[in-house]
């Protein structure tokens, strides 16, 4: 991961943009693979780990409405968080995450493994993507770090 951390750390330094993490299931393990880059206070601004529905609200401004009508798990709120940690850091760029990590707590429409992740640039347009990761709690946090450090990556 730390490969994936370092290539977006490229990315954004050539571009002299600031990047913001919105976290939930990985709570703030994006934040950590991009603060084991020596150098990265040059490109990184801050992470929100939003567990909470309430967290997402208050810190970064998704509605009540929207989680209450697609889940917190869903493209909706991925794209408000994203969109709600860019506005509120003044970063460049920013990425938000929401999943169902497991063991517990996946349904018949979001199984565990259901990771919603979404991109939002200054200026641009938010991209939102859903996955469906295999493996057990780590496995599935990680292949969210990975995919959300790709995402950059390709963004860029």
């Amino acid at each position: 991961m730390l490969n994936l951390a370092e290539k977006a750390g490229v990315a954004l330094k050539s571009r002299a943009a600031v990047l913001a993490t919105a976290e939930s299931c990985t709570g703030g393990g994006i934040a950590q693979a991009i603060t084991a880059v020596a150098g990265s206070s040059e490109w990184f601004g801050c992470g929100y780990v939003t567990y909470s529905n309430e967290a997402k609200q208050q810190m970064l401004g998704v509605s009540s409405n929207v989680i209450e009508a697609h889940g917190a798990v869903s493209e909706a709120v991925v794209r408000q968080m994203a969109e709600g940690a860019l506005h509120n850091s003044g970063a460049d760029i920013s990425v938000a995450v929401s999943g169902v990590a497991g063991p517990e707590g996946g349904t018949k429409d979001k199984p565990v493994g259901t990771v919603w992740l979404a991109w939002a640039i200054r200026g641009g347009a938010t991209v939102a993507t859903d996955n469906l990761f295999l493996g057990d709690r780590e496995q599935v946090r990680n292949q969210s770090i990975e995919k959300a450090l790709e995402g950059i990556v390709s963004l860029l």
